[in-house]
């Protein structure tokens, strides 16, 4: 077989959202930072090229996403990643973080120590610390302190042509959300509404994207509301979380930078206090233990410090590569998975 490109991947899934990690043949990426890296990954055609190749179909899977390992640039940091998706790449994850940590532990990539290992990530929002609970040479599970989160706004109101006035708080957790109390669309957060929630999700997120500019105070590199998070509290509490993901569907996990940016919300409003934690159940009733470990600010504005506490499960290994006569070596994506929108990243720059 003579093969154009092959990458290692190791499966992993974190509270059931899928994050593979490139842990070979992962190509140098220009950059002097993070951040730069991100940028040229979204921005330069090999970039783009890259990213449709891992995360596309025929090779690529809909659901989930690749993280890049990559070199650290800061000299505390154990690794870097950047996280690929098939709209662009993006700066944060928490799911993925616990991800890439279990992948770097289990793998030998970073010694394991236990009862417990400390893994810094470097991503382009900032240091993750990963705290990893380990026994008998598995990764039990893995607490993250995240970068500083910020409410940009609070109660923003949107007029949509479906629900009338919709409220949402705009909010940073490592990537921008629009956050919003679900009950305003009618629905609950539950497996059968799933295609109901990501289709308002879409929705929603374009009219944000459309009349709501939000650029990172000092990381230019993020920018625009990445996903709508839809939240509900239950009965015992815990607060139910859906994050919408373009073109089409669902977050398996309870989201780990939603509920960052949830979280600020909470502090802004007086609802928790440094020390406090709570419980987020995802749409599938996985769950993370959400914290607020201490206040911080971003330019200027108040900020909270949260930890996402997860599991991450290794399911597989495998090597992905192009055959250099491959006619789709550009990947698709077919609206019977993806939903009304896919064909836009299916056709764009061929």
């Amino acid at each position: 077989m003579r093969w154009k490109r092959t990458l290692q991947l190791l499966d992993v899934h974190c509270e059931g959202e899928i994050g593979r990690v490139a842990t070979g043949g992962v190509p140098k990426i220009p950059g002097a930072t993070v951040a730069e890296q991100l940028n040229w990954l979204n921005t330069d055609p090999k970039g783009e090229e890259l990213r449709r190749f891992l995360t596309l179909e025929p090779r690529g899977t809909p659901i989930g996403s690749v993280n890049l390992l990559l070199p650290p640039k800061h000299p505390d940091a154990d690794a870097a990643f950047v996280i690929l998706q098939p709209d662009q790449a993006h700066a944060s994850s928490g799911s993925n973080s616990i991800c890439a940590t279990t992948a770097l532990l289990e793998s030998g990539m970073v010694e394991m120590k236990e009862p417990e290992t400390i893994v810094m990530l470097e991503t382009a929002a900032g240091l993750v610390k990963a705290t990893a609970t380990c026994k008998d040479g598995r990764c039990e599970k893995v607490k993250l302190t995240m970068v500083p989160s910020f409410v940009h706004e609070l109660d923003v109101e949107v007029d949509t042509p479906d629900w009338g006035s919709i409220r949402m708080d705009i909010s940073y957790g490592g990537i921008f959300y629009a956050l919003v109390d679900v009950r305003q669309i009618g629905l609950t957060i539950d497996k059968a509404n799933a295609a109901k929630l990501v289709a308002a999700g879409m929705v929603l997120k374009d009219i944000v994207n459309r009349d709501i500019p939000v650029v990172h105070p000092e990381i230019p590199a993020i920018s625009g509301v990445a996903y709508v998070m839809f939240r509900d509290t239950e009965e015992d509490g815990t607060i139910r979380t859906c994050t919408t993901m373009w073109p089409g569907r669902a977050d398996r996990s309870p989201c780990g930078t939603g509920n960052s940016a949830n979280l600020a919300t909470l502090h802004a409003r007086g609802k928790v206090k440094v020390g406090d934690t709570y419980k987020s159940r995802s749409i599938i009733g996985t769950e993370f233990e959400v914290g607020l470990s201490a206040l911080s600010q971003v330019a200027g504005k108040e900020a909270v410090i949260p930890t996402i506490t997860g599991r991450g499960f290794t399911f597989g290994l495998h090597q992905i590569a192009l055959d250099p006569f491959d006619p789709l070596a550009d990947g698709f994506a077919m609206t019977d998975v993806w939903g009304p929108q896919a064909g836009s990243i299916g056709e764009a720059k061929k």
